[in-house]
């Protein structure tokens, strides 16, 4: 993609292949952010010869060069192409298909990268605004280093954190120049200092646990580590766990690929796993390459109202090919495909360019996944999953 200063010229004169530039920037498109996320585009560019568009973009153009050149202060070229794309996308009136900030999608894409550069933890401010640790990831240089969660962060390389923003934390150690980092911190009231190596971490989406002879996993959020994460999961409960609960509370989505692979480890060789249907109604169906990665003999899916997208995608995979029962409450209903893709400012936008399909043609869409034993106590749907497989 070329950079905006490639296309924004700075004369009040644009050619027509200048014009064909701005359009292709403005108009290519993937998808991420609160959905499903696809790794190819759909939709090709089209750059019609027609004289009414070619004079709908004359006037877009002729008003880029007033403001540029004739406003009465100074303004900000890639800001203002940035804020023009961001109109386009809210006259879709589509809360898929919208623009998002460079801050944003950096965060967005961390999370749904699955890994990231820094110390391994979660932080939160308490009601005395202190940092404190809310989660250590597993395998992370902070667990090695034996921070905890419920940790107050007091300093950095010697600097208090007492008036420090929010983000400074991983601010500066993301962004950093150096690797190691000196951090103090008070547990139980007593400060203590370790010296931390930050490394490449793996985001924990995934955690598991057994009851008795029951297999517990929670997937948080379908990155690009997911199903790599489930199965080491699987591999860790041995040959006496037959029956399994997934936890899907929560969950908002992903990557629609994350959900494909996760599904594919329980499924057969040849199960349908979803389907996608573009604008002219083509569906095409994606189904499972390789051989179940391990069977159980009943599967149980707690789902929430937060339970959507490519959450909702591996529940109706496994209900379809399997009939594994649910267990909660109603599903969010985000039966739509977005594409995505990151502007040269750092921005991202995205758009809607379909509809996915269960395995029996099903779509959820703004009507979500009745579960099979309702459960509105979310402190004991746990409980009645276990009391199913029991």
């Amino acid at each position: 993609m070329n950079k905006d200063n490639d296309f924004v010229k700075k004369t009040t004169d644009f050619n027509i292949i200048e014009v064909i530039v701005i359009i292709i920037i403005t108009g290519i498109i993937v998808s991420v952010c609160s959905g499903l996320i696809v790794y190819k585009n759909y939709d090709k560019i089209y750059v019609s010869n027609s004289e009414s568009e070619k004079s709908d973009l004359n006037e877009f153009i002729k008003s880029y060069n007033h403001i540029v050149n004739s406003y009465v202060k100074d303004v900000d070229k890639e800001k203002l192409i940035d804020s023009a794309i961001a109109g386009m996308y809210n006259y879709l009136e589509d809360d898929y298909s919208v623009y998002l900030s460079k801050d944003t999608t950096d965060s967005l894409q961390e999370q749904l990268n699955g890994r990231y550069t820094g110390i391994g933890v979660e932080i939160t401010l308490n009601n005395n605004k202190e940092t404190v640790i809310n989660k250590v990831f597993s395998d992370s240089p902070a667990s090695e280093a034996g921070l905890k969660k419920g940790d107050i962060l007091i300093k950095l390389d010697d600097v208090s954190l007492k008036d420090k923003e929010f983000s400074y934390v991983s601010d500066t150690i993301k962004n950093g120049k150096k690797d190691k980092y000196t951090i103090t911190y008070k547990r139980d009231g007593k400060e203590h200092n370790t010296t931390i190596t930050r490394r490449d971490v793996i985001i924990d989406s995934v955690t598991s646990k057994t009851y008795d002879n029951i297999g517990y996993i929670k997937i948080d959020t379908f990155s690009m580590t997911t199903s790599e994460l489930v199965k080491k999961s699987l591999d860790k409960f041995n040959k006496n766990v037959k029956s399994l609960v997934i936890d899907l509370r929560g969950n908002t989505g992903g990557y629609l690929n994350s959900a494909y692979n996760t599904a594919s480890l329980f499924l057969n060789k040849g199960n349908i796993v979803y389907q996608l249907k573009n604008k002219d109604n083509k569906v095409t169906k994606y189904k499972a390459e390789e051989s179940q990665y391990r069977g159980f003999d009943e599967i149980v899916i707690i789902i929430n109202s937060s339970s959507a997208s490519a959450s909702e995608v591996l529940t109706l995979a496994l209900k379809d090919n399997l009939n594994v029962k649910t267990v909660g409450i109603k599903s969010f209903g985000k039966g739509t495909v977005q594409e995505t893709d990151v502007l040269s400012s750092g921005a991202m936008v995205k758009y809607t360019s379909g509809y996915w399909l269960g395995p029996n043609g099903e779509s959820i869409n703004e009507k979500g996944i009745e579960p099979d034993y309702e459960v509105k106590d979310s402190s004991k749907q746990l409980e009645k999953a276990l009391e199913i497989l029991k």
